[in-house]
């Protein structure tokens, strides 16, 4: 009881932060059919702005693994709402001088701060608790950033008109909120945040008495390229991000095409759908529903709702892919703790490496965009998702339990631990 007394504060402060990271992602979906219209471009240079966003997970991601295996998570965290803050500024910037490049290197400023926050609220949140039950503890925090990714489009629709694109509209707001962040980046660093470590993260030398075995192995490992779960996780983090972001970067959009009423809003279908997917985290895991189980059904559902995108009636198919948010919400909690499980001291290092595969939020949305304008349909554009969930799927059944020599730990055993 004291154990799980002693996260609670770490865990509100982390619920927080999460909700700045929510927000920082939730402007892509409003800018796609903003941008659009304001620089007059076609769906794949539309799609642009996700690309620029996430194109720094590859850059940037290892980087800051390194980074913060050196400062640490605390210091990570105010580094990432400086990178987040500066970004905000230079959108404002770009949007009174009208220049599209200087706004796509903004939003890859933006996607250097979310890959920051990543690489230290996911792994710090799986370590601050029992293995078993992190996905629980990931599916709390993603209530808090779907709420503000959705909240993001409301709020931006005070100041940006989708009917009457003026891209000025933006210059103020931008300024202001570059303001907040950088104060509350300030702020983030005397908060109560206690240095964590993985299990073995700090054996400089290896004694099997004090050191679990699965360890012992991890810390006589020379790479991180050593521990095949991690790879395997890196690509099903790829695919994850791709059909994440493809559902909810693209559902506004789809709904402006459609001509329906306030399109704005309909980000906040697959946004509530992931909340309502997160909270069965909350309450079935891990006493009634186990990580892998979870993220098994949620392959298996989203691999369902893709063919249903595509057989429906176009009115109707926009509320499958609100529904993808539901497939997709145990995908991520299930994921960061099955591929760092076992790293000892290449846990940092291996959360770096992980955020690399966030790339998918770059690649995925575009290859839509761009099979969009190749078929000239949005509805059949949706099936580049089958090949993602077919991986999780994979991951879930096999690939996040294969190590190399001795770290084999049995399926069996290894579903029912985490």
């Amino acid at each position: 009881m004291k154990e799980q007394k002693s996260i609670v504060t770490p865990m509100l402060i982390l619920i927080g932060m999460f909700s700045i990271l929510g927000f920082a992602v939730g402007i892509d979906a409003y800018f796609i059919p903003f941008v659009k219209k304001a620089f007059n471009i076609s769906n794949t240079m539309s799609y642009l702005v996700i690309t620029a966003t996430y194109a720094s997970f590859v850059i940037f991601s290892i980087p800051s693994g390194i980074l913060i295996k050196k400062i640490g998570y605390k210091m990570g965290i105010v580094a990432a709402f400086i990178l987040l803050s500066a970004s905000f500024f230079l959108i404002g910037m770009a949007s009174n001088i009208f220049s599209f490049l200087l706004f796509l290197g903004a939003l890859f400023i933006n996607g250097m701060g979310r890959v920051m926050l990543n690489a230290t609220i996911n792994p710090y949140i799986t370590i601050l608790g029992p293995q078993e039950s992190a996905a629980k503890r990931i599916s709390i925090m993603g209530i808090s950033n779907k709420l503000s990714y959705a909240g993001a489009s409301f709020i931006l629709a005070v100041f940006l008109d989708l009917s009457n694109v003026n891209m000025q509209d933006m210059t103020t707001p931008f300024y202001i909120i570059s303001g907040i962040i950088l104060i509350m980046g300030i702020f983030s660093h005397f908060l109560p945040l206690p240095d964590v470590k993985a299990e073995g993260e700090n054996d400089k030398t290896i004694d099997s008495l004090f050191v679990p075995e699965n360890i012992i192995i991890a810390n006589a490992k020379t790479s991180i390229f050593q521990f095949p779960h991690v790879l395997l996780g890196t690509i099903a983090y790829f695919f994850y991000t791709g059909v994440e972001v493809t559902a909810l970067g693209s559902i506004n959009q789809y709904a402006v095409i459609l001509g329906l009423p306030s399109p704005q809003n309909y980000v906040w279908l697959t946004s509530l759908s992931m909340v309502i997917g997160y909270l069965i985290g909350v309450i079935f895991i891990p006493k009634v529903l186990s990580q892998v189980t979870a993220i098994r059904m949620s392959a298996l559902l989203g691999l369902l709702l893709t063919i249903l995108i595509f057989l429906a009636p176009v009115n109707i198919s926009i509320y499958f892919i609100a529904l993808l948010g539901l497939a997709n919400a145990l995908i991520l909690p299930a994921i960061w703790p099955l591929s760092l499980a076992d790293l000892g001291k290449f846990t940092k290092i291996g959360s770096g490496l992980l955020v690399t595969g966030g790339i998918g939020g770059a690649i995925i949305p575009l290859i839509y965009g761009l099979t969009v304008d190749l078929s000239s349909s949005y509805q059949k554009a949706y099936l580049i998702c089958l090949i993602p969930y077919i991986f999780i799927l994979y991951f879930s059944l096999k690939g996040y339990n294969i190590r190399s020599g001795n770290m084999n730990v049995g399926t069996d055993k290894a579903s029912l631990r985490r």
